[in-house]
């Protein structure tokens, strides 16, 4: 795929866009704007909510959509929902179960409330901080709640319980549910619909551009769904090797300007 056909880079925002203390730096502000002199349109995806990247609208000047929770929801930049995804009830009440048992904590997200069990759990305040936005502490979910889950999530420090119950979730839940980490300690489980491979398709569809003509950048496992669907994909260079394996381009980490450095040698030349 050459640069000139790429007309859309689809870009992860953790671990990928700002560095590890959420930074967003002036190089890969100064990329962004390169690709918009250069008519090519630059959207976000995340497993973020909306609410969470929309920090990040004005410096980057966005005017593609933002696709929040992995594609649970996309909004246009003025955060007016173009279209969203929801768990099935039964899914999220067996979702919540499933994570509890395996030993992770549960927090739930609608289109427009954080939802969690205990403020003081970990990475609370450290979503918070990266959020912009406080959660809302609940005793349990409701069956209310639970009807308009956009995505849950499983959280915990030990990270080879969130791999364990990404396997477990993915077996069980089968198709579902899409149930990938997002970050070691974050099992994202969301809408079949919503994940990251299904992002670039509606973009393109969005756009009116052809899948081949997006070009994606990320870091995870969850992204690997989107490296498949689109012409280019570059892995940052803190991501795994089972990742950049996946993926046509490597860049250097996100503590180095990897974004700015993807932008200029694979998209812009």
């Amino acid at each position: 795929m050459s640069a000139k056909q790429i007309k859309l880079l689809l870009a992860d925002v953790d671990g990928t866009l700002v560095t590890q203390d959420k930074v967003l730096t002036e190089q890969a502000i100064a990329a962004s704007r390169d690709l918009h002199a250069a008519g090519v349109t630059l959207a976000l995806t995340s497993g973020r909510p909306p609410r969470g990247m929309s920090m990040l609208i004005e410096p980057l000047k966005l005017e593609g959509a933002i696709a929040g929770f992995n594609g649970g929801v996309f909004v246009h930049p003025d955060m007016s929902v173009i279209e969203s995804h929801k768990l099935d009830a039964k899914t999220a009440k067996e979702t919540i179960r499933l994570i509890l048992d395996q030993g992770l904590d549960a927090w739930l997200y609608t289109e427009k409330d954080w939802l969690i069990r205990d403020a003081k759990a970990p990475h609370v305040a450290r979503e918070t901080w990266t959020v912009k936005f406080d959660a809302k502490v609940v005793k349990e979910f409701s069956d209310e709640q639970l009807a308009d889950a956009v995505k849950i999530v499983g959280v915990s420090d030990d990270l080879d319980k969130v791999a364990a119950c990404e396997k477990s979730a993915q077996q069980k839940l089968g198709d579902r549910a899409s149930a990938a980490r997002s970050q070691p300690y974050y099992l994202d489980v969301t809408n079949p619909q919503a994940n990251k491979g299904g992002v670039v398709l509606t973009l393109a569809k969005l756009r009116n551009i052809k899948p081949e003509e997006i070009a994606t950048i990320g870091d995870m496992p969850n992204d690997v769904l989107m490296f498949k669907k689109s012409g280019m994909s570059i892995a940052m260079g803190n991501s795994s090797d089972e990742v950049k394996s996946q993926a046509t381009e490597v860049t250097d980490s996100n503590q180095n300007e990897g974004f700015a450095k993807a932008v200029r040698k694979f998209i812009l030349k």
